[in-house]
């Protein structure tokens, strides 16, 4: 047993007896004085307290216990009497891990809540398939595969986390596999441990003192409760983060651990569970106090808004009727409101954010009629008399209306675990034996048919069929797509993915309403998207796109392409990132389409694909190179659609430089598009941002209502995901945050972009053959989409050119 300090306070640990530290407790949360008993029988090991009364012990075991181990890297384990394992301390982590532990999926470590005081603390760090996460009351503040340190292979599925004498990592295929890595200092002895302070640190041992290797988050104002309740954080990575008092509009709380509470008369929101919380839901006695220019919290980057675009006055109404909402953040430049809930952490001074983007607001309770509130008579004198008279009827429809649910709730249940198999009985053949979960709803063909007047109305077509717009039965609008080239065979497979894709909810994807296989028949049933695709709207001849709306855009699909590739149960690359799959709603809310028909990743397949998918113009170089298809993929084709959205025009049109040269975009032009040689716009780009002249690469039809800055974000952005090594590629997340201004812009690697070079001197070669036959337009075409391959010669390499059109699957 062991007491801390050498305190009152006992536990059951497991000590490094080098460095004398604790590497696991038992009783963490029950510490008992040196009274207490610890007591090893055949059922197992158990603590009692001083009274004898039990505090700990192991979980019933499989047999019974004949002998006690602690090996030699610290695993307390109990034997049978075959010495066979029945219960390991390795399986029951507390806030540490060491060399020879695994720590498997879905575990968390949790921090103690002081150096001597073991028990439960607020911060925990979780493991999912793809990250090591921390977070703070369910709030995530970091995660491992955001820190510049940790390398990464996101083409598998983490199994669990390890830390050997090289590094912390995790592994996937039964440890064969690398997700993630962080290299660390070799040494016989290292620890992973999340602090009682919120940072998860792996150290090492050696000689007569502890080396701290990695830790993470290193910027300590993003540790949420740093500078506690609402206090005021200032600093960053590369400074020391100091707490300067509270935000102008609070004042310090000696009654609140240092932390901030409002300025009178206003006091802070009650929890949920408080009995007066119905004065919180009162949106007359809900105000909000605005924190201050420049202004950020730690959860913002790891969460998803609530809604978007939408008013400032809309998200307080959403935080008002949520009693758990204790604040908001309002991002005037996407129109996205995020809520603060359950538990307010530290806030961060930000010196670099918009003055007024984001937007914080803590939500107080405002003073109240203490009149009334004390009278008990005065809520009968305002009852309304009319409410005597609807009360009953209202109870009456009230228990009707549930009735009606209840009874709906049964049967749409009763519905969702019928066999495959009864689907369709005139061609049920193949569909009989077998029962996939989740799949969404059925559609007769015939039900179909009627819905789209017979396939009547056809808005869009593309790589997978044709889609036409339908209106069933209850007036619901839809899309409904004919596959024509889908690559599975049979309906189980078919039905296998749609349950795959049927899952997947994002307010940034097309929702899948429902499909319907019969026969040979596959059709998939879609939410409509009342504005079309964004490649109609953006190189048509309608309204322009406003540089707000294209950063809505922008910023929509980046967060859809995020949650395909890591925030769903199976990541799904696309495949086909295209301004064709991109879809519009009103707000021009972006919503990507046809995700999870090219291809469903599973570890076995994720390496490599069989065939080549995707869109020519917006192909990676590693379809054409052998190298592995990734998330990476996506990004490179979710640059070029960047892009897209910048010029108005397709990256792949010839455009004539005097196009370029217009007054409105400052004038001047590059070396490529010197006299009036046609422009490969990738490549233009590059070299207007080498020249830092972002305005000359704008549509011409914004006349000037857009700044350079603002360009400069979306160029570089882009640039930074259309390099050539996929490794050299943010990854979505990082994307969103960059375009969102939670993360520091990249510079691209320019030696990673030469390729744009190539591909630029070839469309320029190919557009200068003469034109007028059909074979030159077509070697115009398709020269324009080639990627230059390498061949290595002796002490040189060689680029030659593949045109996309050869390698693209079936459109």
């Amino acid at each position: 047993m062991f007491n801390p300090d050498a305190q009152s306070n006992f536990y059951l640990s497991i000590i490094h007896e080098v460095s004398n530290t604790v590497i696991w407790s038992a009783n963490r949360n029950a510490a008992i004085s040196s009274s207490g008993e610890m007591n090893l029988t055949v059922k197992g090991l158990s603590i009692s307290d001083a009274d004898g009364n039990p505090v700990w012990s192991t979980p019933a075991l499989k047999s019974s216990v004949y002998a006690l181990l602690l090996n030699e890297v610290g695993n307390l384990i109990l034997l049978d009497q075959f010495n066979g394992s029945l219960w390991e301390s390795f399986h029951y982590p507390t806030d540490t891990i060491v060399i020879g532990q695994e720590l498997s999926v879905g575990s968390i470590l949790a921090s103690s809540s002081g150096a001597t005081n073991f028990s439960t603390g607020d911060y925990k760090l979780a493991l999912s398939s793809s990250d090591v996460i921390l977070q703070w009351h369910g709030q995530t503040y970091w995660k491992l595969s955001m820190d510049t340190r940790a390398y990464k292979n996101s083409n598998y599925v983490a199994e669990y986390m390890a830390i050997n004498r090289t590094g912390l990592q995790l592994l996937g295929l039964n440890g064969t596999m690398v997700v993630i890595q962080v290299l660390l200092t070799p040494s016989d002895f290292q620890i992973a441990q999340l602090d009682p302070s919120g940072k998860f640190i792996v150290k090492s041992f050696s000689g007569s003192q502890w080396n701290q290797e990695f830790v993470g988050p290193i910027d300590g104002c993003r540790i949420p409760f740093f500078c506690g309740r609402i206090g005021l954080c200032t600093g960053s990575a590369s400074t020391n983060p100091t707490c300067s008092s509270c935000p102008s509009t609070f004042h310090v709380s000696s009654q609140d651990n240092g932390g901030c509470l409002p300025n009178s008369p206003y006091s802070p929101p009650l929890p949920c569970n408080s009995t007066n919380n119905g004065s919180q839901l009162n949106s007359s006695a809900v105000s909000y106090i605005k924190l201050g220019n420049g202004m950020d919290y730690f959860s913002i980057l790891f969460s998803e808004p609530v809604k978007y675009g939408v008013t400032l006055s809309i998200c307080q109404e959403l935080c008002s009727s949520n009693c758990s909402c204790l604040g908001v953040f309002y991002q005037n430049s996407s129109g996205s409101c995020y809520l603060l809930e359950d538990e307010l952490g530290s806030i961060i001074s930000n010196s670099n954010a918009d003055v007024n983007d984001p937007l914080g607001y803590i939500k107080a309770l405002a003073p109240t009629d203490t009149n009334n509130s004390n009278n008990p008579s005065a809520g009968k004198r305002n009852f309304p008399v009319a409410a005597l008279v609807l009360l009953p009827f209202t109870g009456f429809s009230l228990l009707a209306a549930l009735g009606f649910l209840l009874h709906g709730r049964r049967r749409r249940a009763k519905e969702k675990e019928i066999k495959l198999g009864s689907f369709d009985s005139r061609s049920s053949g193949d569909m009989d034996g077998f029962y996939i979960p989740g799949l969404p709803k059925r559609f007769d063909f015939e039900e179909l048919e009627v819905a789209t007047d017979n396939f009547k109305t056809l808005i869009g077509s593309g790589g997978f069929g044709a889609v036409y717009k339908g209106i069933l039965r209850d007036k619901t609008v839809v899309a409904v797509k004919k596959i024509t080239n889908v690559g599975v065979q049979g309906k189980k497979d078919f039905c296998a993915e749609i349950a795959v894709i049927g899952n997947v909810h994002h307010a940034n994807l097309v929702k899948l309403k429902g499909f319907c296989a019969q026969g040979r028949r596959r059709l998939l049933v879609y939410e409509y998207m009342n504005r079309g695709s964004l490649d109609r709207t953006l190189f048509g001849s309608g309204p322009v796109i406003e540089w707000q709306e294209r950063l809505d855009i922008a910023l929509g699909t980046a967060r859809g392409l995020a949650y395909l590739h890591g925030g769903c149960d199976q990541k799904i690359i696309h495949c086909d990132v295209k301004p064709e799959n991109i879809l519009l709603q009103d707000h021009f809310q972006a919503k990507l389409s046809d995700f999870g028909l090219s291809k469903l990743l599973s570890p076995e397949q994720s390496s490599l694909f069989t065939t080549m998918r995707g869109t020519r113009g917006y192909l990676a170089p590693e379809w054409l190179t052998n190298s592995a298809i990734s998330e990476k993929t996506d990004v490179y084709s979710f640059g070029m659609v960047l892009l897209e959205l910048v010029s108005g025009r397709k990256n792949t049109l010839r455009l004539q430089s005097h196009n370029l040269n217009d007054s409105s975009s400052g004038g001047g032009q590059s070396s490529s598009s010197s006299g009036s040689g046609p422009v490969y716009f990738p490549l233009f780009a590059l070299e207007m941002h080498e020249q830092g002249r972002y305005l000359e690469l704008v549509d011409l039809r914004l006349e000037g209502r857009v700044t350079s800055e603002e360009v400069e974000k979306f160029v570089r952005v882009a640039l930074c995901c259309v390099q050539e090594e996929p490794a050299l590629r943010p990854n979505m997340n990082t994307v969103v945050g960059m375009l969102e201004g939670g993360i520091p812009l990249s510079q691209p690697n320019f030696d990673s972009l030469n390729f744009l070079r190539f591909i630029g001197r070839r469309f320029t070669e190919a557009s200068m053959i003469e034109e007028g036959t059909e074979r030159n337009d077509r070697v115009l075409y398709q020269e324009s989409n080639s990627f230059p391959t390498r061949t290595t010669i002796g002490s040189h390499t060689c680029f030659s050119y593949v045109s996309s059109q050869e390698v693209s699957g079936p459109r």
